[in-house]
């Protein structure tokens, strides 16, 4: 695949159709700048902060939006808590509209029709599928991602992480706890 890329970016830069330095700073937008650790951000703050918290389920554009992430497929956000009653799980049953702003780009089995079908029809295989076992009462909602309404997964918090820094909780929220599809990472474990 890396060779494929490198050919076709070479192509177009011999034809002319795109200029290396637009290239390189478009890598770098969704290197540093757009990507899932600005989720990360606004879940550790959500953590840490019981009034940013219930704005941002409130009205999450709002509250995300204050933090500097905003823009295209970021303009309708809902967020969803997990609690130990309900699990979320965020899927786009038509094609692909993911909350960009916050989660960067989506991975490509988020756009897969497997996933997309298996979601609504089996959630609790899609979570095994990543390796998550609930508990058996614990519910899974399905939230369907539109054009209108982007959705983001607020995950629970770990136990054992009271006093810690928010750059701290941030080291444990992964994109897929933001989808749903994975949990917060327990303090300890690694990515």
């Amino acid at each position: 695949m890396d060779v494929r890329v490198r050919a076709l970016q070479t192509l177009l830069v011999q034809k002319g159709y795109i200029e290396p330095a637009a290239l390189d700073r478009i890598i770098e937008l969704y290197e540093k700048e757009v990507g899932p650790h600005n989720g990360a951000r606004v879940v550790a703050r959500a953590w840490d902060d019981p009034a940013y918290r219930d704005w941002l389920l409130k009205d999450g554009t709002a509250a995300i939006a204050d933090m500097g992430y905003s823009g295209r497929q970021g303009e309708h956000m809902v967020v969803v808590p997990n609690t130990p009653e309900q699990h979320n799980l965020v899927v786009c049953t038509l094609c692909s509209c993911y909350p960009w702003p916050v989660l960067g780009l989506p991975p490509v089995w988020y756009k897969s029709a497997p996933y997309r079908s298996k979601a609504v029809i089996d959630p609790r295989g899609v979570l095994a599928d990543f390796g998550v076992t609930l508990p058996p009462d614990q519910r899974i909602r399905v939230w369907d991602s539109t054009a209108e309404v982007r959705y983001l997964v607020l995950p629970l918090r770990p136990a054992g992480t009271d006093g810690w820094s928010r750059e701290q909780l941030a080291e444990l929220v992964t994109r897929d706890s933001m989808i749903g599809t994975g949990l917060a990472r327990a303090p300890g474990v690694q990515a």
